[in-house]
């Protein structure tokens, strides 16, 4: 109990310097690795989010973990984003395990009540959306997509025929 509040100067300074360093090649690893490191996030991204966060307070705060052991770990988690999000582009089979399938929660003014439940979504989630959009009534809008970033997104009106946007969109008519 007796360095509750302090405990010495060095690791004060220690603190100091590897915060500082650990951040600021963090900010150039997420820099360097592209825009969409840095993009709406999916669970995937969420997660890896999480992990960097973990890491720099390890690395800041843990005497006993060297910042060289922290910028190898914020670069191998980048990397392995990096390869993940690379191959979800070239690969189907990756994508579907990395990236859930945007769904349809409201068609042509009716709101699909499985698909609300099964993403957990409330209609009162539903209402603000709509009312975000200025939109006052359901029946004027086409479809609400839950997209893959956690965003809902509002389609007031599809013209005739199919709409292209919504082809990868689970429950689709």
């Amino acid at each position: 109990m007796n360095n509750v509040f302090f405990d010495n100067w060095e690791s004060l300074g220690r603190t100091f310097i590897v915060t500082i360093s650990a951040y600021l090649v963090l900010i150039f690893l997420l820099r360097a690795s592209g825009k969409s490191t840095l993009s709406k996030m999916t669970a995937f991204d969420f997660i890896v989010t999480i992990a960097l966060g973990s890491t720099l307070a390890t690395v800041a705060l843990n005497k006993n973990v060297a910042l060289a052991d922290g910028v190898l770990a914020f670069f191998l988690l980048i990397f392995l984003q990096f390869i993940i999000t690379w191959l979800s582009v070239r690969e189907n089979k990756i994508k579907k395990i990395v990236t859930s399938q945007p769904t349809l929660l409201l068609f042509k003014g009716k709101l699909i009540g499985n698909n609300l439940k099964r993403e957990r979504i409330t209609t009162e989630e539903i209402y603000v959306a709509a009312r975000e959009r200025g939109i006052t009534e359901l029946k004027d809008i086409d479809a609400i997509v839950f997209e893959t970033t956690g965003e809902l997104t509002i389609i007031p009106k599809i013209p005739t025929g199919t709409a292209e946007t919504l082809k990868d969109v689970k429950n689709y008519l």
